[in-house]
Protein backbone atom coordinates (compact mmCIF):
# COMPACT_ATOMS: atom_id res chain seq x y z
CA UNK A 1 0.00 0.00 0.00
CA UNK A 2 2.75 2.43 0.97
CA UNK A 3 4.61 1.59 -2.23
CA UNK A 4 1.53 2.33 -4.36
CA UNK A 5 1.04 5.66 -2.63
CA UNK A 6 4.71 6.51 -3.14
CA UNK A 7 4.58 5.65 -6.86
CA UNK A 8 1.39 7.67 -7.27
CA UNK A 9 2.84 10.77 -5.63
CA UNK A 10 6.52 10.12 -6.36
CA UNK A 11 7.12 13.22 -8.45
CA UNK A 12 5.38 15.46 -5.91
CA UNK A 13 7.39 13.92 -3.06
CA UNK A 14 10.66 14.41 -4.96
CA UNK A 15 9.86 18.04 -5.79
CA UNK A 16 8.80 18.74 -2.21
CA UNK A 17 12.08 17.30 -0.91
CA UNK A 18 14.04 19.41 -3.41
CA UNK A 19 12.14 22.46 -2.13
CA UNK A 20 13.97 22.11 1.20
CA UNK A 21 17.49 22.96 -0.10
CA UNK A 22 15.92 25.68 -2.26
CA UNK A 23 14.42 27.19 0.89
CA UNK A 24 17.69 26.89 2.80
CA UNK A 25 19.68 28.59 0.04
CA UNK A 26 17.08 31.32 -0.51
CA UNK A 27 16.78 31.97 3.23
CA UNK A 28 20.53 32.38 3.55
CA UNK A 29 20.90 34.72 0.55
CA UNK A 30 17.81 36.68 1.61
CA UNK A 31 19.36 37.23 5.03
CA UNK A 32 22.62 38.54 3.59
CA UNK A 33 20.74 40.77 1.17
CA UNK A 34 18.18 41.99 3.72
CA UNK A 35 20.54 42.71 6.60
CA UNK A 36 23.05 44.59 4.46
CA UNK A 37 20.20 46.56 2.88
CA UNK A 38 18.96 47.67 6.30
CA UNK A 39 22.53 48.58 7.31
CA UNK A 40 22.97 50.68 4.15
CA UNK A 41 19.61 52.33 4.84
CA UNK A 42 20.81 53.35 8.30
CA UNK A 43 24.02 54.78 6.82
CA UNK A 44 22.09 56.83 4.25
CA UNK A 45 19.63 58.07 6.87
CA UNK A 46 22.46 59.29 9.10
CA UNK A 47 24.45 60.90 6.27
CA UNK A 48 21.87 61.92 3.66
CA UNK A 49 23.98 64.70 2.16
CA UNK A 50 26.88 62.31 1.55
CA UNK A 51 24.91 60.10 -0.83
CA UNK A 52 21.76 61.76 -2.17
CA UNK A 53 23.51 64.16 -4.60
CA UNK A 54 25.11 61.24 -6.46
CA UNK A 55 22.00 59.19 -7.31
CA UNK A 56 22.20 60.16 -11.00
CA UNK A 57 25.86 59.16 -11.25
CA UNK A 58 25.31 55.84 -9.48
CA UNK A 59 22.39 55.18 -11.83
CA UNK A 60 24.70 55.54 -14.81
CA UNK A 61 27.15 53.12 -13.16
CA UNK A 62 24.41 50.54 -12.49
CA UNK A 63 23.12 50.68 -16.06
CA UNK A 64 26.63 50.63 -17.55
CA UNK A 65 27.47 47.55 -15.48
CA UNK A 66 24.34 45.75 -16.65
CA UNK A 67 25.04 46.57 -20.29
CA UNK A 68 28.71 45.61 -20.00
CA UNK A 69 28.49 42.24 -18.26
CA UNK A 70 24.89 41.78 -17.11
CA UNK A 71 23.52 40.23 -20.28
CA UNK A 72 19.81 39.52 -20.15
CA UNK A 73 19.78 39.79 -16.35
CA UNK A 74 18.84 43.43 -16.95
CA UNK A 75 15.29 42.13 -17.53
CA UNK A 76 15.00 41.33 -13.82
CA UNK A 77 11.53 40.16 -12.79
CA UNK A 78 10.52 39.82 -16.44
CA UNK A 79 12.90 36.85 -16.69
CA UNK A 80 11.10 35.09 -13.85
CA UNK A 81 7.70 35.59 -15.52
CA UNK A 82 9.03 34.59 -18.95
CA UNK A 83 10.44 31.37 -17.49
CA UNK A 84 7.25 30.67 -15.58
CA UNK A 85 5.21 31.03 -18.78
CA UNK A 86 7.63 28.89 -20.80
CA UNK A 87 8.81 31.79 -22.99
CA UNK A 88 12.39 31.82 -21.71
CA UNK A 89 14.24 28.53 -21.04
CA UNK A 90 17.06 29.93 -18.96
CA UNK A 91 17.69 32.31 -16.05
CA UNK A 92 21.35 33.36 -15.79
CA UNK A 93 22.91 32.81 -12.38
CA UNK A 94 24.39 36.32 -12.54
CA UNK A 95 20.85 37.67 -12.04
CA UNK A 96 21.32 37.17 -8.27
CA UNK A 97 24.45 39.31 -7.70
CA UNK A 98 23.35 41.94 -10.21
CA UNK A 99 19.89 42.41 -8.68
CA UNK A 100 21.33 42.46 -5.15
CA UNK A 101 24.18 44.92 -5.72
CA UNK A 102 22.17 47.27 -7.93
CA UNK A 103 19.39 47.40 -5.32
CA UNK A 104 21.90 48.09 -2.54
CA UNK A 105 23.29 51.01 -4.55
CA UNK A 106 19.82 52.34 -5.42
CA UNK A 107 18.90 52.44 -1.73
CA UNK A 108 22.24 53.75 -0.46
CA UNK A 109 22.07 56.75 -2.78
CA UNK A 110 18.44 57.59 -2.05
CA UNK A 111 16.25 55.93 -4.64
CA UNK A 112 12.72 55.00 -3.58
CA UNK A 113 12.33 51.28 -4.22
CA UNK A 114 11.56 47.99 -2.55
CA UNK A 115 13.25 44.63 -2.10
CA UNK A 116 10.61 41.99 -2.90
CA UNK A 117 11.52 41.84 -6.59
CA UNK A 118 15.09 40.98 -5.68
CA UNK A 119 13.99 38.31 -3.20
CA UNK A 120 11.80 36.64 -5.82
CA UNK A 121 14.64 36.78 -8.34
CA UNK A 122 16.97 35.21 -5.77
CA UNK A 123 14.61 32.34 -5.00
CA UNK A 124 13.50 31.83 -8.59
CA UNK A 125 17.06 31.70 -9.92
CA UNK A 126 18.22 29.27 -7.23
CA UNK A 127 15.24 26.99 -7.90
CA UNK A 128 15.78 27.16 -11.66
CA UNK A 129 19.41 26.10 -11.36
CA UNK A 130 18.68 23.30 -8.91
CA UNK A 131 15.81 21.77 -10.86
CA UNK A 132 16.30 22.69 -14.51
CA UNK A 133 17.42 19.23 -15.65
CA UNK A 134 15.06 17.09 -13.60
CA UNK A 135 13.25 14.49 -15.75
CA UNK A 136 9.90 15.27 -14.12
CA UNK A 137 6.93 16.77 -15.95
CA UNK A 138 6.51 20.48 -15.17
CA UNK A 139 9.38 20.30 -12.66
CA UNK A 140 10.82 23.58 -13.92
CA UNK A 141 7.64 25.60 -13.39
CA UNK A 142 6.78 23.95 -10.06
CA UNK A 143 10.25 24.54 -8.62
CA UNK A 144 10.32 28.09 -10.00
CA UNK A 145 7.13 28.81 -8.05
CA UNK A 146 8.66 27.16 -4.98
CA UNK A 147 11.73 29.37 -5.40
CA UNK A 148 9.61 32.51 -5.71
CA UNK A 149 7.80 31.51 -2.52
CA UNK A 150 11.13 30.87 -0.79
CA UNK A 151 12.52 34.25 -1.82
CA UNK A 152 9.43 36.13 -0.66
CA UNK A 153 9.02 34.05 2.51
CA UNK A 154 12.67 34.29 3.49
CA UNK A 155 12.72 38.07 3.23
CA UNK A 156 9.33 39.00 4.69
CA UNK A 157 8.97 35.92 6.92
CA UNK A 158 5.29 35.48 6.10
CA UNK A 159 5.51 31.94 4.71
CA UNK A 160 1.84 31.21 3.96
CA UNK A 161 1.30 34.54 2.21
CA UNK A 162 4.58 34.07 0.34
CA UNK A 163 3.51 30.67 -0.97
CA UNK A 164 0.09 31.97 -2.02
CA UNK A 165 1.68 34.96 -3.74
CA UNK A 166 3.95 32.71 -5.81
CA UNK A 167 1.04 30.40 -6.62
CA UNK A 168 -1.32 33.13 -7.87
CA UNK A 169 0.88 35.89 -9.29
CA UNK A 170 1.91 34.31 -12.62
CA UNK A 171 -1.65 34.04 -13.95
CA UNK A 172 -4.58 36.01 -12.55
CA UNK A 173 -7.39 33.77 -11.36
CA UNK A 174 -5.29 30.61 -11.48
CA UNK A 175 -3.81 28.88 -8.45
CA UNK A 176 -0.98 26.57 -9.49
CA UNK A 177 -2.28 23.62 -7.47
CA UNK A 178 0.53 21.20 -8.35
CA UNK A 179 3.04 23.53 -6.74
CA UNK A 180 1.22 24.06 -3.42
CA UNK A 181 3.21 21.59 -1.31
CA UNK A 182 6.67 22.46 -2.74
CA UNK A 183 5.87 26.19 -2.43
CA UNK A 184 4.80 25.89 1.20
CA UNK A 185 7.81 23.71 2.01
CA UNK A 186 10.28 26.12 0.40
CA UNK A 187 8.63 29.17 1.93
CA UNK A 188 8.52 27.82 5.49
CA UNK A 189 12.11 26.56 5.18
CA UNK A 190 13.38 29.92 3.93
CA UNK A 191 11.48 31.81 6.63
CA UNK A 192 12.88 29.52 9.33
CA UNK A 193 16.46 29.86 8.03
CA UNK A 194 16.34 33.66 7.72
CA UNK A 195 14.81 33.91 11.20
CA UNK A 196 17.52 31.64 12.57
CA UNK A 197 20.14 33.91 10.99
CA UNK A 198 18.66 37.03 12.59
CA UNK A 199 16.54 38.61 9.86
CA UNK A 200 13.75 40.42 11.67
CA UNK A 201 10.09 40.09 10.76
CA UNK A 202 7.77 43.08 10.84
CA UNK A 203 4.93 42.20 13.22
CA UNK A 204 2.36 44.51 14.76
CA UNK A 205 -0.43 42.71 16.58
CA UNK A 206 -3.54 44.86 16.55
CA UNK A 207 -5.32 45.43 19.84
CA UNK A 208 -8.38 47.26 18.54
CA UNK A 209 -11.73 45.77 19.51
CA UNK A 210 -13.73 46.12 16.31
CA UNK A 211 -17.48 45.86 16.72
CA UNK A 212 -19.25 44.60 13.61
CA UNK A 213 -22.17 46.90 12.86
CA UNK A 214 -24.19 48.34 9.99
CA UNK A 215 -22.17 51.52 10.44
CA UNK A 216 -18.84 49.70 10.00
CA UNK A 217 -19.70 47.88 6.76
CA UNK A 218 -20.01 50.94 4.45
CA UNK A 219 -16.80 52.35 5.93
CA UNK A 220 -14.94 49.16 5.06
CA UNK A 221 -16.45 49.25 1.57
CA UNK A 222 -15.25 52.83 1.03
CA UNK A 223 -11.78 51.98 2.32
CA UNK A 224 -11.52 48.90 0.09
CA UNK A 225 -12.52 50.82 -3.03
CA UNK A 226 -10.08 53.66 -2.30
CA UNK A 227 -7.20 51.27 -1.54
CA UNK A 228 -7.93 49.47 -4.80
CA UNK A 229 -7.98 52.70 -6.80
CA UNK A 230 -4.70 53.93 -5.28
CA UNK A 231 -3.08 50.59 -6.14
CA UNK A 232 -4.27 50.91 -9.72
CA UNK A 233 -3.10 54.54 -9.88
CA UNK A 234 0.36 53.39 -8.80
CA UNK A 235 0.39 50.70 -11.50
CA UNK A 236 -0.91 53.00 -14.21
CA UNK A 237 1.58 55.75 -13.32
CA UNK A 238 4.46 53.26 -13.30
CA UNK A 239 3.66 51.87 -16.76
CA UNK A 240 2.84 55.24 -18.32
CA UNK A 241 5.92 56.96 -16.90
CA UNK A 242 8.16 54.21 -18.29
CA UNK A 243 6.59 54.61 -21.72
CA UNK A 244 6.83 58.41 -21.59
CA UNK A 245 10.46 58.45 -20.49
CA UNK A 246 11.41 55.95 -23.20
CA UNK A 247 9.93 58.25 -25.85
CA UNK A 248 11.29 61.49 -24.36
CA UNK A 249 14.85 60.41 -23.56
CA UNK A 250 15.85 57.53 -25.80
CA UNK A 251 19.43 57.18 -24.49
CA UNK A 252 19.23 54.96 -21.35
CA UNK A 253 22.35 56.33 -19.63
CA UNK A 254 21.25 59.93 -20.15
CA UNK A 255 17.73 59.05 -19.02
CA UNK A 256 18.80 57.50 -15.72
CA UNK A 257 21.27 60.35 -15.05
CA UNK A 258 18.68 63.09 -15.62
CA UNK A 259 16.02 61.27 -13.61
CA UNK A 260 18.42 60.35 -10.80
CA UNK A 261 19.60 63.94 -10.50
CA UNK A 262 16.01 65.18 -10.51
CA UNK A 263 15.02 62.70 -7.81
CA UNK A 264 18.00 63.84 -5.71
CA UNK A 265 16.90 67.47 -5.91
CA UNK A 266 13.28 66.62 -5.11
CA UNK A 267 14.37 64.41 -2.21
CA UNK A 268 16.37 67.25 -0.67
CA UNK A 269 13.42 69.60 -1.05
CA UNK A 270 10.99 67.07 0.47
CA UNK A 271 12.26 66.65 4.04
CA UNK A 272 15.78 65.54 3.01
CA UNK A 273 15.09 61.97 2.00
CA UNK A 274 11.84 61.23 3.83
CA UNK A 275 10.62 59.37 0.75
CA UNK A 276 13.89 57.62 -0.09
CA UNK A 277 14.45 53.91 0.38
CA UNK A 278 11.95 51.24 1.37
CA UNK A 279 9.42 53.41 3.16
CA UNK A 280 9.82 51.56 6.46
CA UNK A 281 10.01 54.95 8.17
CA UNK A 282 6.49 55.72 6.95
CA UNK A 283 5.30 52.26 7.99
CA UNK A 284 6.65 52.79 11.52
CA UNK A 285 5.01 56.20 11.77
CA UNK A 286 1.72 54.81 10.47
CA UNK A 287 1.53 52.59 13.54
CA UNK A 288 2.71 55.27 15.97
CA UNK A 289 2.48 58.90 14.87
CA UNK A 290 4.03 61.42 12.51
CA UNK A 291 2.22 60.75 9.22
CA UNK A 292 1.36 63.72 7.01
CA UNK A 293 -1.72 63.66 4.78
CA UNK A 294 0.44 63.85 1.65
CA UNK A 295 2.93 61.09 2.57
CA UNK A 296 1.22 58.35 0.58
CA UNK A 297 1.10 60.48 -2.58
CA UNK A 298 4.74 61.58 -2.27
CA UNK A 299 5.94 58.01 -1.69
CA UNK A 300 3.94 56.88 -4.71
CA UNK A 301 5.49 59.63 -6.85
CA UNK A 302 9.08 59.00 -5.76
CA UNK A 303 8.78 55.24 -6.24
CA UNK A 304 7.30 55.63 -9.71
CA UNK A 305 10.05 58.06 -10.73
CA UNK A 306 12.81 55.83 -9.34
CA UNK A 307 11.66 52.62 -10.99
CA UNK A 308 10.66 54.18 -14.31
CA UNK A 309 14.11 55.79 -14.53
CA UNK A 310 15.73 52.34 -14.55
CA UNK A 311 16.88 51.94 -10.96
CA UNK A 312 16.61 48.50 -9.38
CA UNK A 313 14.52 47.16 -6.51
CA UNK A 314 10.98 46.00 -5.94
CA UNK A 315 7.67 47.74 -5.47
CA UNK A 316 6.10 45.84 -2.59
CA UNK A 317 7.56 47.54 0.51
CA UNK A 318 6.83 51.01 -0.91
CA UNK A 319 3.29 49.75 -1.59
CA UNK A 320 3.05 48.68 2.05
CA UNK A 321 4.08 52.18 3.13
CA UNK A 322 1.71 53.87 0.66
CA UNK A 323 -1.20 51.78 1.88
CA UNK A 324 -0.43 52.18 5.57
CA UNK A 325 0.02 55.96 5.39
CA UNK A 326 -3.13 56.29 3.26
CA UNK A 327 -5.00 54.27 5.89
CA UNK A 328 -4.02 56.77 8.58
CA UNK A 329 -5.38 59.61 6.44
CA UNK A 330 -8.66 57.81 5.72
CA UNK A 331 -9.15 57.02 9.41
CA UNK A 332 -9.84 60.66 10.23
CA UNK A 333 -12.59 60.82 7.57
CA UNK A 334 -14.15 57.43 8.30
CA UNK A 335 -14.01 57.67 12.07
CA UNK A 336 -12.08 54.41 12.50
CA UNK A 337 -8.88 53.55 14.35
CA UNK A 338 -5.83 54.84 12.41
CA UNK A 339 -3.85 51.73 13.29
CA UNK A 340 -6.66 49.44 12.11
CA UNK A 341 -7.00 51.26 8.78
CA UNK A 342 -3.21 51.42 8.38
CA UNK A 343 -3.11 47.63 8.67
CA UNK A 344 -5.89 47.25 6.10
CA UNK A 345 -4.16 49.66 3.71
CA UNK A 346 -0.80 47.95 4.22
CA UNK A 347 -2.03 44.77 2.53
CA UNK A 348 -4.90 46.02 0.35
CA UNK A 349 -2.87 48.45 -1.79
CA UNK A 350 -0.24 45.72 -2.23
CA UNK A 351 -2.94 43.29 -3.38
CA UNK A 352 -4.44 45.82 -5.77
CA UNK A 353 -1.14 46.73 -7.42
CA UNK A 354 0.05 43.12 -7.76
CA UNK A 355 -3.41 41.92 -8.83
CA UNK A 356 -3.40 39.19 -6.18
CA UNK A 357 -6.21 38.26 -3.80
CA UNK A 358 -5.30 35.51 -1.34
CA UNK A 359 -1.74 36.54 -0.47
CA UNK A 360 -2.62 40.02 0.91
CA UNK A 361 -5.46 38.62 3.02
CA UNK A 362 -3.24 36.00 4.64
CA UNK A 363 -0.34 38.43 4.98
CA UNK A 364 -2.61 40.67 7.03
CA UNK A 365 -3.40 37.77 9.34
CA UNK A 366 0.28 36.75 9.63
CA UNK A 367 1.46 40.26 10.50
CA UNK A 368 -1.44 41.85 12.37
CA UNK A 369 -3.33 38.93 13.89
CA UNK A 370 -5.51 36.10 12.57
CA UNK A 371 -8.63 37.37 14.36
CA UNK A 372 -8.76 40.30 11.90
CA UNK A 373 -8.80 38.01 8.84
CA UNK A 374 -12.50 38.71 8.02
CA UNK A 375 -11.75 42.44 7.73
CA UNK A 376 -8.69 41.81 5.57
CA UNK A 377 -10.79 39.52 3.37
CA UNK A 378 -13.50 42.14 2.81
CA UNK A 379 -11.17 45.07 2.15
CA UNK A 380 -8.62 43.12 0.06
CA UNK A 381 -11.45 41.56 -1.95
CA UNK A 382 -12.85 44.99 -2.75
CA UNK A 383 -9.42 46.43 -3.56
CA UNK A 384 -8.77 43.51 -5.91
CA UNK A 385 -12.14 44.03 -7.60
CA UNK A 386 -11.55 47.77 -8.09
CA UNK A 387 -8.00 47.67 -9.45
CA UNK A 388 -9.13 47.80 -13.11
CA UNK A 389 -7.34 44.45 -13.67
CA UNK A 390 -3.99 46.24 -13.71
CA UNK A 391 -0.72 44.84 -12.36
CA UNK A 392 2.78 46.12 -11.72
CA UNK A 393 3.95 42.97 -13.52
CA UNK A 394 3.40 43.50 -17.27
CA UNK A 395 3.92 39.80 -18.06
CA UNK A 396 1.30 38.61 -15.60
CA UNK A 397 -1.22 36.57 -17.60
CA UNK A 398 -5.01 36.67 -17.37
CA UNK A 399 -7.10 33.52 -17.14
CA UNK A 400 -8.57 32.73 -20.54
Amino acid sequence: MAKKVFLLYRDLIVLTLIAVPIGIAAGFVDTVFGRILLWLTDIRTQHVSWFLPFLGIIGVFILWLYKKIGGKSIKGMALIFETGHGINPDIPLRLIPFSIVSTWLTHLFGGSAGREGVAIQIGGTIAHWIGRRLPIKEAGKILLIAGMAAGFGGLFRTPIAAALFALEVLTVGVLEEKAILPALTASFTASYVSGLLGLEKFTFLLKDQIQVSWELIPKLLIAGVLFGLVGSVFTLCLHKSKETLLSWIKQPLLRIFIMGTGISILSFLCFKGRYSGLGTNLISMSFSQGIYSWDFACKLLFTVLTLSAGFQGGEVTPLFSIGASLGVVLASFLGLSPVFLAALGYVAVFGSATNTLLAPMIMGAEIFGAEYLPYFAVVCGLAYSCNLNLSIYPLQKRKE
